[in-house]
């Protein structure tokens, strides 16, 4: 019920208002987001890249409905690729895009305008020496998604994939999309989404998780296993026994686990971390709240100890 209850206040304009405008909201938001801007974005960059990580960064704002808001979110990356180049980052650093950001849901030609948009950012990034993943958002994106990414996927063949596993349709997806050179990052999904597609209690969205790993990780593609979950990832670590270490890696959220996420990467292993930046922090900041009892006993805490 809480975690149904933090996705509705996800998408509440007036709950927004108030948890924006609550000073004491900040400093616990800078737990999970690194900062306002995009050189905060690359500073950080910096931080966690030097102890061996790896970083995709997501310009924060989703579900646009305005074209102008849209191109102005394709400037925001390529103003951070520039930037990520001029620090030297490219090469262990890549970005993350949600196609609704930059137009999907516009209500004329919004496929049209995201896969352009995409377009633009995909260049940009091969121009530098980096890649580019599609975020997946709630279920009813995600056939357009996947048709985006097909059509980016001819130029670009090394965009990423995101596939959500308590979808129950995902297990499919997986089949479909662990081919050779084809990087997909596995999430459990942060949505609130109907029994009708989703798998519901938190067993059958782990079973799912694992199912779904098994097919990936026995493909030619390039596994991405992004989870906190110690059994999960202990699991990945046993079905990639017999792959290179560099055919797939581990991805953790910036600010959840970061002694765990530095124990992957000093074992030999890829770990990458997901570091949102921007002020349209909200949305993000509230699934992540929603995600894990630990992260709301987190948020309470701090809330009493800064006051």
């Amino acid at each position: 019920m809480l975690r149904s209850a933090l996705l509705a206040a996800s998408r509440s304009g007036a709950i927004r208002e108030l948890v924006e405008r609550t000073p004491l909201t900040r400093p616990v938001v800078k737990r999970f987001i690194s900062g306002d801007d995009v050189d905060a974005a690359v500073a950080t960059t910096g931080e966690v890249l030097a102890d061996g990580r790896y970083v995709t960064l997501d310009h924060l704002g989703e579900d646009t409905r305005d074209a102008a808001q849209a191109a102005a979110t394709v400037e925001a990356y390529l103003d951070l690729l520039r930037k990520l180049e001029l620090a030297g980052h490219t090469e262990r650093a890549e970005v993350s895009v949600k196609l609704s950001a930059v137009g999907q849901f516009l209500p004329v030609d919004g496929e049209k305008i995201a896969l352009e948009n995409a377009r633009r950012i995909c260049a940009a990034a091969g121009a530098v020496g980096t890649t580019v993943t599609l975020d997946m958002e709630d279920h009813t994106t995600t056939d357009s998604t996947l048709g985006i990414l097909r059509e980016l996927r001819v130029d670009f063949p090394w965009v990423g994939a995101v596939l959500q596993a308590y979808l129950k349709r995902t297990e499919q997806d997986c089949r479909d999309l662990a081919h050779a050179g084809s990087r997909v990052r596995l999430c459990k999904g942060a949505y609130q989404e109907p029994a009708s597609v989703a798998f519901q209690d938190k067993v059958d969205v782990d079973r799912s998780y694992v199912r779904c790993l098994k097919v990936l990780m026995a493909g030619q593609g390039y596994p991405m296993v992004a989870s906190h979950d110690p059994r999960l990832i202990a699991i990945a670590g046993e079905l990639a026994k017999d792959r290179s270490p560099d055919t797939y890696e581990y991805q953790m959220l910036y600010g959840i686990r970061p002694d765990e996420q530095r124990r992957i990467a000093g074992a030999g292993n890829r770990m990458r971390v997901y570091v949102p930046y921007g002020d349209e922090w909200y949305g993000y900041f509230m699934r992540r709240l929603a995600e894990r009892p630990a992260n709301v006993a987190f948020f309470l805490r701090s809330l009493v100890t800064t006051g």
